[in-house]
């Protein structure tokens, strides 16, 4: 059985704070539940620092203490610290922060524990078993464009994080297959193919251009907006051939999904509006017993304090709407599926609208009153992607951007490059082939994950598919050098981890075994702010920081008398390279 020791393995930070949270016990008996303070420094003091003293002295000064100021309070924290083979020295600076040097040894031992037993052993503990991330949702008869593109890679990388931290993830497509659109699809489905089940995507063609030419039909043409009417009444009340049509729109619209999931490796568990749509009624009924909903202007409403405008859950026609299925989506979420987090990823538009909701939702007590405990509910929001005008991203005809077409142009683009660098004759079809998707489609997640997720971003193929500075191309050739210093070396690494002994003499060797420490914090504090831009930014510096090591004459790697350990610590950094990409959804490359 995992002892607690095991349970955070992998974060310096957990382990830390346990030590702390024993001296702090014994330094200030009588201040229950305090939370150690433990960060990562930046200065020259230490790897670590526990920064509880001033917070401390605030609360005990003029309590008749026995301290004189934040510093004594540091030096007794400092004092009162267990040993540990973790800790080579502490010291205290300023106003009572207390500075931890980390074993050389320790570093060195628990880096290779990790190349022996695994990267999952360093996965992070988050306070949840169950989390649903609602991510991609595109609408069925539309294409899906850049905003969905943002919500896909980010979401997909979310869920990674989750799984990789031992959180049981279900990846929701709620896709928009319901509403009054259905009527006017219907009608013009009849009305071009009478018989309608033969109508395949090849006969349907464009299912854009299709949706258009309905909604063209519709607006000039009062018959047929008639009868569109009375086809989602009917499709509403379950009639067979309506259902049947539908369905067939429905199955149209994923085949043209599918393309796009497969070609980012997404999997995702569509569970549409129309799936919510037989519990509506029993939620607002219960909504409405809870004292909740009123009526207003016709329609029912809930009122949320601080917010001027009402959360309308059904509308003045009695039909049911967004925050209808949203309200039932969240209900169903945290009752049937029994999940502890619901993460929302859809552009910062929408950020008002799922405030409401998840007001609306504590109101009626389905979520605690503050943020910081669970079962919560958290929007994801993202910026816009702009083309080079600074516009929102577009084609010339001012259509939007298939997305199949432009994942498509970064893996041709990539493929260019590598026949322009005389890959065609050294390598095979096969292996030019799955290069140049890696590189492609990583370089497209990559310029979107690595930036601030709540920024709008200029799309730039150039820019993205650049070998040099803070892109998925360069990260990936990094990854490919290592792997390739390891193989010149002609050495076994497999035989290296369990024979060879990795030590940490070096400054270089020291800086580069931290930060590789760290990675478990990294993923942690990724997850917990739903940011993957943090781990990016791990990402790009691992590789810096490895850069600096393996140019260092004073730190060479093969052919030295310190060959083995620095083989161990270059495997050591593909390792982490490999699980950052697999949380951000790219494929690594092994050679160049």
């Amino acid at each position: 059985m995992a002892t607690e020791e095991d349970e955070c393995m992998g974060s310096v930070k957990a382990q830390l704070a346990k030590l702390f949270e024993v001296s702090l016990k014994v330094t200030v008996p009588n201040e229950p539940d305090v939370e150690p303070l433990v960060a990562a420094c930046t200065g020259k003091f230490g790897d670590y620092q526990c920064n509880n003293a001033m917070g401390l002295w605030s609360k005990m000064k003029g309590k008749g203490t026995q301290f004189r100021g934040p510093p004594a309070v540091g030096e007794a924290i400092k004092n009162n610290l267990p040993t540990s083979e973790m800790i080579e020295s502490c010291s205290v600076a300023g106003p009572g922060f207390v500075n931890v040097v980390l074993s050389k040894n320790w570093m060195a031992k628990s880096i290779q524990k990790m190349l022996i037993e695994g990267i999952d052993t360093w996965a992070p503990m988050l306070p949840v078993k169950t989390a649903v991330v609602d991510f991609s949702s595109p609408n069925i008869a539309k294409e899906m464009h850049v905003g969905h593109l943002r919500s896909t890679i980010i979401g997909d990388t979310l869920a990674r994080m989750l799984e990789f931290s031992k959180v049981e993830v279900l990846r929701r497509n709620h896709v928009g297959d319901w509403g009054t659109q259905f009527g006017m699809l219907i009608e013009f489905l009849f009305e071009k193919f009478p018989n309608f089940e033969d109508a395949t995507e090849t006969a349907i063609g464009d299912l854009q251009a299709f949706y258009k030419a309905s909604k063209q039909r519709f607006d000039a043409d009062a018959v047929f907006k008639e009868r569109a009417q009375q086809a989602v009444v009917r499709l509403q009340g379950g009639e067979d051939k309506y259902r049947r049509a539908w369905a067939q729109i429905c199955e149209i619209s994923r085949t043209e999904f599918h393309k796009v999931y497969q070609r980012l490796g997404v999997h995702l568990e569509e569970k549409g509006e129309s799936f919510y749509n037989p519990y509506i009624p029993g939620v607002i009924e219960a909504l409405t017993k809870q004292g909740l909903v009123e009526e207003s202007q016709g329609a029912r409403v809930i009122f949320i304090e601080g917010i001027n405008i009402p959360l309308i859950v059904v509308k003045s026609d009695g039909g049911f709407n967004y925050a209808s299925t949203d309200m039932t989506a969240l209900w169903y979420r945290l009752n049937e599926e029994k999940a502890e987090w619901i993460i929302y990823v859809t552009d910062v538009g929408q950020q008002q609208h799922f405030d409401m909701v998840f007001k609306a939702a504590k109101l009626a007590g389905w979520l605690p009153p503050g943020d910081s405990s669970y079962p919560k509910a958290s929007h994801v929001g993202f910026g816009l992607v702009l083309g080079e005008d600074g516009k929102r991203f577009r084609t010339r005809n001012t259509e939007v951007v298939r997305l199949v077409d432009l994942l498509d142009e970064a893996k041709t683009r990539s493929k260019a490059t590598l026949i322009e660098r005389g890959k065609g004759e050294e390598w095979t079809e096969e292996e030019i082939e799955s290069t140049a998707e890696a590189v492609g489609y990583g370089a497209v997640k990559y310029a979107d994950l690595k930036n601030n997720r709540l920024t709008n971003y200029t799309f730039n193929f150039d820019q993205m598919l650049n070998d040099k500075g803070n892109t998925a191309v360069y990260l990936l050739y990094a990854h490919a050098r290592i792997c390739s210093i390891i193989r010149r070396s002609g050495k076994e690494v497999e035989e290296l981890k369990t024979k060879g002994t990795l030590v940490l003499g070096h400054k270089d060797e020291r800086d580069l075994g931290l930060h590789l420490l760290q990675f478990a914090e990294v993923v942690e504090e990724a997850c917990t702010n739903l940011l993957p831009n943090v781990l990016c930014d791990y990402l790009y510096n691992l590789s810096e920081i490895f850069s600096k090591f393996y140019s260092n004459p004073d730190c060479k790697v093969i052919g030295s008398d310190m060959e083995t350990s620095r083989l161990l610590l270059c495997e050591a950094t593909a390792m982490i390279m490999r699980k950052c990409f697999n949380l951000l959804g790219i494929t690594p490359i092994y050679k160049i």
